[in-house]
């Protein structure tokens, strides 16, 4: 059975790492799930940090939905009862974890987020839930999986570059702007 990956608002800000997870996904790699607090976050944080319309955010967001039906767990405060040693701030992606476990308890799940030092370890596996970032996952995915993560990431780059969001450059440069130093280093050994 495939994993389960909670997308963390961080995960989703890249314009690069979001598309490629989501073709990833698309193509059977795992199943994604978050939680209608994670797109407040995430669209909140991108129209911060960038000059974006809130509705074409807005309108993404809705994209993603239909995309994946079955991700959006929707209101998942419930779950956040009884967590304690996790960064506050995160127990709402926590909540989505377990909710998720709930939903499907024979796929493994995790949290993927960047911001790893925010999540107890032991609070995590307690409710069944692993922790990555995603330097360290799809590094740890790409020898049975490479195939699927190059064309993903390769496709994503087109995309970002034909829009005019990126200048051309390497895809190892890509790679290493994203943090993502590891896969940069299998993409150029392959």
């Amino acid at each position: 059975m495939k994993p389960t990956l909670v997308l963390d608002a961080c995960v989703l800000m890249s314009g690069l790492l979001r598309p490629a997870l989501l073709r990833m996904a698309e193509a059977g790699l795992f199943n994604p799930v978050w939680s209608e607090r994670i797109g407040e976050e995430w669209r909140r944080n991108a129209a911060r940090l960038w000059p974006i319309d809130p509705a074409l955010l807005q309108k993404e967001w809705n994209k993603m939905d239909e995309r994946f039906p079955d991700a959006n767990l929707g209101d998942v405060s419930a779950y956040e009862a009884g967590l304690r040693h996790s960064d506050k701030k995160d127990w709402h992606v926590v909540a989505a974890g377990i909710a998720a476990v709930q939903r499907c308890s024979q796929s493994e799940t995790s949290v993927l987020t960047w911001n790893i030092k925010d999540f107890r370890r032991s609070e995590l596996r307690q409710r069944q839930l692993g922790l990555s970032d995603p330097d360290r996952l799809l590094s740890s995915w790409w020898p049975d999986k490479n195939v699927h993560i190059a064309s993903a990431i390769e496709a994503s780059v087109t995309e970002l570059v034909c829009e005019g969001r990126r200048q051309p450059d390497s895809m190892t440069n890509f790679l290493k702007r994203e943090r993502l130093f590891r896969l940069a280093a299998l993409l150029r050994s392959n």
